[in-house]
């Protein structure tokens, strides 16, 4: 039985935004609902009940109503949302023009800076005139390089008023990283800052962005924003302009916001590219507003009185869930830079002087810092903080208990998980509930999610797979350049028909809580950042020294490394100067979080009968699990090498 470690008050309980949303369910239905469970259950039961509900009660701004909340209740994939209804994802981020603080932006080693409503609507409204002004459009594409700071959240919403369709790479992904997304997507522009901070170190984005930028054919703008330098030397970029010089000089400007329907583009997403090339998942506007507001006002809580903080970068999900949080009204507190950086609890020095209510992160940050020692509840006030909200992968309990005794005793933990390809969470915190050591609190409102077994059966109290059995909102309308729908079908239907499977290992405890294991399939998980193996196996096979090579993560202390095994070529001997440059080559053509923590030579990497590598079975060996159905392997005797490695040990 996990061990309880907090409830809240009744007062904190009555307080909340689910219990007032609760309490509008029972007036609405006449219904008597006193908890948590009840609410879920019905919710699962009368998806179109609760959609309609939780449109109202968050205040959806749409100038044409809707005609059905959803065609069909149990279509999945297909099912048509809120048709009929126009509205445009920008405005109503923006309904706000107030001089609350919108944005706290703080850069490592920087002040803060600040932005009201007022001021961000202004910067919206000036930057949107530009890109209308170059004839961005409907549908076109835009795109940031850039690091988590305010105008990343001004070129979207800007971007998004006109009805062009937005997405993002952070400045640590390298060339090829950043061309296997933006390459597929074709935008029309490219917002880069002209560089990023990170360990006390200004890194420069303009000399990658230029290999990126002679590789787009379709651009017709590279705006460049002012961030370690005020005005860098763009001379040998083409069709580089400085965001100051870009953005309107004019005063009063209205948003145009475009009213759009519901189901428009809004984001384009990309997979962790396990099995070539990154998938596109494309998300609709209102989709990702209803979900990730249900999110941000039921389970987090959120105000206007919050400030709001996530570590994240903008090639993360978590980057555009945080920027909905302007949709509540809130200040969210962007930060750019190393969490550690200059010491290791600089982000609760932070946390202390914005007054952060919710601080948000991910389980290695976490695990990090209890390695360390941190202390920050006894070292910084943190007497405005309220929930603390961690995910990425799977939070130990060890990490729950930590929080608790080093942060601060009074707090919701709320430990999430969902995923890119939603934007948002399958379970995830509860405020009316109490928190168990290693288990999310509860699953979320209207998200049918279940264990399933091998036999694709309902489970309680045993681990199996993810799955959500109906359909909902931020579901992705399609894949990009998938004009049949097969490599969505194949993404999320394929094991169980009409039926979303996730590939992650759960547990659904008896209370409703969700116990998280990870992925089930291949992909990678180190930091809590999914990142994929073809990435890093893209670069492996440009070296020849190496004849083949198999990637997987290895759970270790309360994280995931990667791990590569390589296969050395006839004549050729893995050394100390082979490991640097195969390290120093994904670095630079991946990502620093796709470097491997061990590179370890092996005779031989096992493949399936139809020539696919089997990370997930060498996963298993490694940690000394079954491997089952080694009947589809080509040469099954090939695991025998990856069992008892010393070196993994260590």
């Amino acid at each position: 039985m996990s061990k309880l470690l907090w409830t809240p008050s009744k007062e904190r309980i009555e307080q909340t935004n689910m219990f007032r949303f609760m309490g509008e369910v029972n007036a609405r239905f006449g219904k008597d609902f006193a908890s948590y469970p009840e609410l879920h259950q019905w919710s699962v039961e009368n998806i179109a009940d609760f959609w309609a509900t939780l449109w109202d009660f968050v205040g959806v701004k749409a100038s044409s109503p809707y005609t059905q909340v959803v065609d069909d209740p149990k279509k999945m994939p297909g099912a048509k949302w809120f048709e009929g209804a126009k509205l445009n994802f920008a405005e109503n981020l923006l309904k706000f023009r107030d001089d609350h603080l919108a944005i706290v932006f703080k850069g490592e080693g920087a002040e803060p800076v600040r932005i009201t409503y007022a001021q961000l609507y202004d910067q919206v409204a000036r930057l949107a005139c530009s890109l209308r002004g170059m004839g961005v459009t409907t549908g076109d594409r835009v795109v940031g390089f850039m690091p988590n700071m305010p105008q990343t959240v001004v070129a979207m919403l800007a971007a998004t008023s006109i009805g062009a369709v937005w997405s993002s790479c952070s400045p640590d992904f390298g060339i090829k990283g950043v061309l296997d997304r933006f390459g597929q997507i074709k935008p029309k522009v490219l917002f880069t800052a002209n560089g990023y901070r990170f360990k006390g170190k200004d890194l420069d984005c303009l000399e990658k962005i230029s290999g990126v930028v002679n590789q787009l054919p379709s651009l017709e703008k590279l705006v460049v924003v002012p961030y370690t330098r005020d005005r860098a030397d763009i001379s040998g970029l083409p069709v580089a302009v400085h965001y100051q010089d870009f953005i309107s000089k004019e005063d009063g400007l209205e948003v145009e916001f475009e009213q759009l329907p519901f189901d428009h583009p809004l984001y384009i997403m990309y997979s962790s590219g396990t099995t070539g090339l990154p998938k596109c998942m494309v998300q609709s506007a209102g989709g990702i507003l209803v979900h990730q507001l249900k999110e941000l006002v039921l389970h987090t809580d959120l105000t206007r009185e919050d400030n709001i903080f996530y570590f994240t970068t903008c090639g993360w999900m978590m980057w555009n869930w945080l920027t909905s949080g302007l949709g509540v009204g809130a200040t969210i507190v962007q930060y750019d830079g190393q969490p550690f950086h200059p010491f290791p609890e600089a982000l609760w020095e932070m946390a202390q002087d914005e007054k952060v209510t919710v601080f948000g992160t991910s389980a290695g940050y976490l695990g990090a810092l209890m390695d360390m020692g941190g202390q920050p509840g006894k070292h910084y006030d943190l007497s405005s903080l309220r929930a603390v909200l961690s995910t990425g992968s799977p939070l130990s309990i060890e990490g729950f208990e930590y929080v608790y005794r080093e942060i601060k005793e009074d707090i919701q933990l709320a430990s999430i998980a969902g995923g890119t390809d939603l934007n948002g969470c399958f379970a995830l915190g509860n405020p009316m509930g109490a928190v168990y050591a290693g288990e999310l609190q509860c699953r979320g409102l209207a998200m049918d999610v279940a264990a399933y077994d091998a036999q694709g059966k309902p489970v309680v109290g045993q681990q199996a797979e993810l799955v959500c059995r109906k359909p909902f909102p931020s579901m992705p309308i399609y894949f990009w350049d998938d004009p049949d729908g097969e490599r969505y079908h194949n993404a999320y239907f394929d094991k169980y028909p009409g039926i979303w499977h996730h590939g992650d290992f759960i547990t659904v405890t008896e209370r409703g809580g969700v116990v998280m294991y990870g992925r089930s399939d291949a992909t990678l998980n180190p930091g809590g950042v999914r990142i994929g193996t073809a990435e890093i196996y893209r670069v492996v096979e440009t070296f020849e020294e190496v004849a083949d090579s198999v990637v997987v993560g290895q759970n270790w202390d309360n994280d995931v490394r990667v791990i590569l095994f390589v296969k050395m070529a006839e004549g050729q001997a893995l050394n100390d100067e082979v490991k640097n440059k195969l390290r120093a080559g994904i670095r630079k053509n991946a990502s620093p979080r796709h470097v491997p923590a061990k590179i370890i030579e092996v005779p031989d990497v096992p493949y399936t009968l139809n020539m696919k590598k089997v990370e997930l079975a060498v996963k298993k060996v490694i940690e000394n699990k079954p491997v089952e159905n080694t009947d589809a392997l080509a040469n099954p005797q090939a695991l025998d090498f990856y069992r008892n490695i010393p070196e993994l040990a260590e």
